[in-house]
């Protein structure tokens, strides 16, 4: 029943509650390992389910997923999550002195966070409230899209947030190997969860994009080499050309009378 599970959630949040409080009040690698350990058991606990000991395991079939709302949901905390990273790139560069070359680091930054919002919100986003609204069992379907794969979404945009400042904050020179792979990581694990959603949503592979989160990988390889600002633009131009190239897509199958996935998902509905 409803309240069956909303009972259940709240003992898990309870026991977590306990590791949060707990790591709040401590400090230095204990609050780190208290505040791990609560991530751990909030995230683990949809993949069993809300299990409690001594009471008999729930079928998924016990919560109702609204497809519009839940999805709506995670939008937002996507629009969030791009926001902070705007924010993030403008705090820095009003930090710095303004030359050319940063200047053009802080217009690759905002064009990547732009980037990131048209490739999740002018295709993703819609499609993937349609296969939720149509899935058997949206439950199962809303916690490994949604609940566990946004992570993935909102950790790319984060570690690219990290890479923006770095390059922002030192355009011309060549950046140690982890700066580099924080500046290429975030655009590859956000194109890379993508195709992960899509392969879980859809059953299908999202080829444009994995190549794009490859490619990604490749210009960290040659940002080894060069001024902070060749990676970075790299991987926006990367995140264009998939872009493009998946607009060149659907105006093709327009031109032939095909119908785009959410067209036939919208026609189906």
């Amino acid at each position: 029943s409803g309240r069956e599970g909303a009972g259940r959630i709240l003992a898990w949040f309870v026991v977590s509650g306990v590791f949060w409080i707990a790591g709040a009040l401590a400090g230095g690698s204990a609050r780190t390992a208290l505040w791990l350990a609560a991530l751990a058991i909030d995230y683990s606990a949809p993949m069993c389910i809300y299990w409690i000991p001594g009471r008999p395991p729930m079928s998924s079939s016990s919560w109702d997923v609204e497809a519009s709302h839940f999805a709506e949901r995670f939008q937002l905390f996507m629009i969030i999550a791009l926001g902070e990273s705007i924010v993030i790139t403008g705090a820095t560069t009003a930090e710095l002195h303004l030359g050319p070359a940063r200047v053009t680091a802080f217009a690759l930054a905002f064009a990547g966070t732009a980037a990131f919002w048209w490739l999740y919100f002018t295709y993703v986003a819609r499609i993937a409230e349609l296969h939720l609204e149509r899935a058997r069992n949206r439950t199962l379907l809303a916690r490994d899209g949604f609940t566990y794969l946004h992570v993935a979404m909102v950790a790319g945009v984060i570690v690219a947030a990290v890479g923006d400042e770095l390059a922002i904050a030192h355009p011309t020179e060549t950046l140690p190997t982890a700066e580099v792979v924080a500046v290429v990581a975030g655009p590859a694990i956000y194109l890379a969860a993508h195709v992960l959603f899509r392969l879980r949503l859809a059953r299908s592979v999202s080829w444009r994009r994995l190549v794009g989160a490859l490619l990604c990988i490749g210009a960290g390889v040659i940002g080894l080499f060069t001024p902070a600002l060749v990676p970075l633009a790299l991987t926006v131009l990367i995140l264009v050309g998939v872009i493009v190239s998946e607009r060149i897509l659907f105006s093709r199958k327009a031109a032939r009378g095909e119908a785009t996935p959410i067209e036939l998902l919208e026609a189906t509905s």
